[in-house]
């Protein structure tokens, strides 16, 4: 741990391009935080193979590598972050507990600008594999998540109060959400992944605190999902106070065994949540040529908030049938919705 702050230090004030290498062999390590400002681009490569360690007394907070206040970071190479989740899962109770303690995220990018992040391998983190937080211009590329379908809270990639982020050209093996996008999400692109296992592709959860930033922007494009728990999806907490999630894209889609592969969920809860209707108005959300089979007979619910209903829905060249070749159904409440091409299954909305 002392070597890698000693090379960080030396290389973030050498000025100019200057290059950090974690070399071939394994390495173990706890908590380590890289913060700048530096005098000039940092280059991280990672050929190695680095551990987390378990003992989570040495994580004073839920970060493994953390990397903040940095303009101009790449961290990049053929080596692999194996966060030995399966030691610590069993510790995860926020399910249960609300004052739990959150587990590490293997790679925390905070205050990151003109960052990038490309070839790594992430392995069995011990929460979210990879969290981009108040960053500018960010871009993570060609990189290997993977996780088994039950780890918990695994995330593969948490975008949150982030600007101008691209995640293309990877693949993403988790127990929870490929991809998802926190409050404060704006003009991000998810481009050629595939994603599978794991809880598909996810806008939310919105709206479970209070005065959160709106959501603009998003766009998830030729994705391919296979057995996944959910589709593409967006999804806010009953009982919210009022945000907006608005210019939403989801377009060429392909869909192999996914579990319900199309959602807006504005009746979301994970526990305790106030009955009142979510107040996050949704709005502008496009589907577009999202096709292939589904491993639940219903493949689109789009139950949007009678507060505010969703607004300027379209659906666009929708083809999903069953596994079995049985025909889906659908369900749609409280959205002005604009059909057009294939739909099917069709989809009415009261």
């Amino acid at each position: 741990m002392q070597a890698f702050m000693k090379t960080w230090v030396a290389a973030c004030q050498s000025g100019g391009n200057a290059r950090m290498v974690i070399p071939a062999g394994t390495f173990l390590t706890s908590q380590l935080t890289f913060t700048g400002p530096c005098k000039g681009r940092v280059v991280v490569e990672v050929l190695g193979t680095v551990k987390a360690h378990t003992d989570i007394s040495g994580y004073p907070s839920p970060e493994w590598f953390n990397f903040e206040d940095i303009d101009g970071l790449e961290v990049s190479g053929s080596g692999t972050f194996d966060g030995q989740g399966p030691q610590v899962w069993a510790l995860n109770d926020c399910k249960k507990n609300s004052d739990c303690q959150m587990l590490p995220t293997s790679l925390k990018f905070s205050h990151v600008t003109n960052g990038k992040l490309w070839g790594i391998s992430s392995l069995n983190s011990m929460a979210f594999h990879i969290g981009i937080n108040n960053c500018l211009n960010f871009e993570v590329s060609s990189v290997k998540i993977t996780a088994p379908a039950e780890s918990p809270n695994t995330d593969g990639v948490h975008i949150s109060s982030s600007t101008n982020v691209v995640v293309t050209k990877s693949v993403i093996g988790t127990g929870d959400d490929c991809v998802s996008f926190g409050q404060g999400s704006f003009n991000v692109s998810i481009t050629d992944i595939v994603c599978g296992p794991g809880h598909g592709i996810s806008i939310g959860s919105l709206g479970k605190y209070e005065q959160e930033k709106d959501v603009s922007g998003i766009t998830v494009r030729n994705c391919t999902l296979k057995d996944t728990d959910n589709g593409v999806r967006i999804k806010t907490y009953q009982g919210s106070g009022p945000s907006k999630a608005t210019h939403m894209v989801f377009e060429n889609i392909k869909l192999l065994n996914v579990k319900n592969p199309l959602i807006i969920d504005q009746l979301y809860c994970d526990r305790g949540c106030a009955k009142s209707p979510s107040k996050v108005a949704i709005s502008d959300v496009h589907f577009r040529n999202i096709k292939g089979t589904s491993s639940s007979e219903n493949a689109v619910s789009i139950i949007c908030s009678s507060s505010v209903p969703c607004a300027n829905v379209e659906l666009t060249d929708i083809d999903i049938q069953m596994v079995s070749n049985k025909p889906t159904t659908s369900e749609c409440t409280n959205a002005k919705v604009l059909f057009k091409g294939v739909q099917k299954p069709l989809t009415k909305c009261m």
